[in-house]
């Protein structure tokens, strides 16, 4: 037997040369343990709870004097769980492995980390971190998946909130990829060479994975897009070219309002990720432009700011292909329509007015609604149909000048999809709507209202640029109940406008 090396040890103290959080990470096998919980409260309670939550066939002695009835009732369903309605005695750590004390009895708790101590048992007391061997950590469980989190004692209400954080955030898919390495991990056979040769072979697919149709022509499917966007733009000027050229000569003051609009719009759009649409369409109607031009110049504005978004997403890997292919097809239909439908009625623009001036009071009453954090209770289950929601939201977008990101990305996330992908999915699929409900209102509209168009495409082009910056001095909170408010007043304005003129 070869001799151990000489090991040389820094004898400074460890708690001279520790550096933050110096607990060591380890998992116990507790259903192969004898463990003892003192103390049956309600945090006696919680103690076991997080026990047989993580250890189920774990063998676990309760002793106290008072037991609660939310204890007696995990008897009934861990059959390993045994109560013992007592006093503490010393001679009930004998044949114990761990020790959970869980009394509100500060004398008691150092006489049972003494009495432990004494047997080599590690312990655990309740709001009392000086007398802990070790702590309890949050746990984040996805199948055989499991995170633990410590904060060193210091914030057990921090280490809470990332637990929920992490519980949202991981899917619940993360345990089949588990199990699936798992099979990958035991079909290896041979030497560790050739097992790394193996391994390389498999996941190699996994580096370049074969790409739908649309994922490898979506920068073609864009380019065509915009080709086809700047084609109609320039031949709507070839047969408008007078009309345009004595635009540019005297520039209606309308132009102004709508580039300090667009600027302004633009920039809560960067600061709370939404909104652009529903207040463009509010102010467009407030300025006296029919629907169908408003709704045509808000798409005309966003198709340069969603292509880049989209773009963006599609380069980190933010899109989720498989909704993706589900969702555009539907939605560029349900646009097309809304979009011809709203534009065949522009003679009767002062009867669409009033509708698109109640929907945008809805969705200033839902911004508020999400300012607030007044949420719908969800059920856990992804929303199924997919299709569905693509149309409607599309049909809404172009038919009522806004409203697809406020429709289509909080259904996905309400329904308990990932929101970064839902985000990314999204933002590319609300290019081709926009570009497509663009092309519809030129075709049935031509060249309208220049001003507003060309004023709110400048003046959100130039807020892009400084958007972020200014979002994070800015309390979203306080802006997306700014925008709630004005969006409501406005459209109310509308609405009773429209009924005085009834009256």
């Amino acid at each position: 037997m070869l001799p151990l090396p000489n090991l040389q040890y820094n004898e400074q103290p460890l708690a001279d040369t520790g550096k933050g959080n110096q607990l060591f990470p380890v998992f116990i096998k507790l259903n192969q343990l004898r463990t003892l919980v003192i103390g049956a409260g309600y945090v006696g309670f919680e103690k076991l709870n997080a026990i047989v939550n993580n250890s189920q066939l774990a063998a676990i002695t309760v002793i106290a004097e008072n037991i609660a009835p939310e204890v007696e009732q995990l008897k009934h369903k861990y059959p390993h769980l045994k109560l013992e309605q007592k006093s503490f005695e010393t001679d009930d750590l004998d044949d114990i492995d761990i020790v959970f004390v869980a009394t509100n009895n500060a004398t008691l708790n150092e006489k049972i980390r003494t009495a432990a101590h004494a047997r080599s048992l590690l312990v655990n007391v309740a709001d009392q971190p000086d007398l802990c061997d070790f702590y309890l950590g949050s746990i984040v469980k996805k199948g055989d998946l499991k995170i633990a989190i410590s904060t060193n004692g210091k914030s057990p209400t921090m280490a809470k909130r990332l637990k929920e954080i992490l519980n949202e955030g991981l899917p619940a898919e993360l345990d089949t990829s588990l199990q699936q390495l798992n099979v990958l991990r035991q079909s290896l056979n041979g030497d560790f060479a050739q097992k790394v040769k193996k391994l390389n072979q498999v996941t190699a697919s996994l580096v370049s994975p074969k790409k739908s149709f649309v994922e490898t022509n979506i920068q073609w499917l864009i380019w065509l897009s915009t080709v086809l966007f700047i084609a109609s733009v320039g031949l709507t000027l070839w047969n408008t070219e007078p009309a345009f050229q004595s635009f540019l000569i005297h520039i209606d003051p309308l132009f102004y309002w709508f580039l300090g609009a667009g600027f302004v719009f633009a920039m809560v759009d960067g600061a709370i990720g939404m909104s652009y649409g529903v207040t463009s369409a509010s102010f467009s109607l407030a300025m006296g432009l029919p629907p169908a031009s408003a709704s045509m110049a808000i798409h005309i504005s966003e198709v340069l700011s969603n292509g880049i978004a989209g773009w963006m997403h599609y380069r980190m890997g933010n899109v989720n292909w498989k909704l993706f292919k589900l969702l555009i097809i539907p939605a560029v239909v349900g646009a097309i329509i809304g979009a011809y439908l709203l534009s065949s009625l522009e003679h009767y623009s002062q009867y669409t007015k009033p509708l698109v001036a109640i929907y945008t009071l809805i969705l200033g009453a839902v911004i508020l609604m999400k300012a607030f954090n007044i949420k719908r209770k969800r059920n856990g289950q992804k929303i199924k149909r997919i299709g569905i929601l693509g149309f409607f939201g599309g049909f809404i977008d172009a038919a009522f000048g806004g409203g697809w990101g406020s429709i289509v990305l909080s259904s996905l996330i309400a329904g308990g999809r990932h929101p970064l992908f839902s985000l990314g999915t999204v933002k590319i699929s609300r290019f081709f709507i926009a570009t497509l409900s663009s092309l519809t209102f030129f075709t049935m509209l031509g060249g309208r209202y220049w001003e507003a168009v060309l004023g709110l495409i400048i003046g959100s082009a130039l807020a892009a640029p400084i958007a972020a910056r200014v979002s994070n001095k800015i309390s979203a909170k306080t802006i997306m109940v700014a925008v709630g408010i004005i969006v409501m007043v406005v459209s109310l304005r509308s609405v009773v406008l429209f009924i005085l003129k009834l009256i």
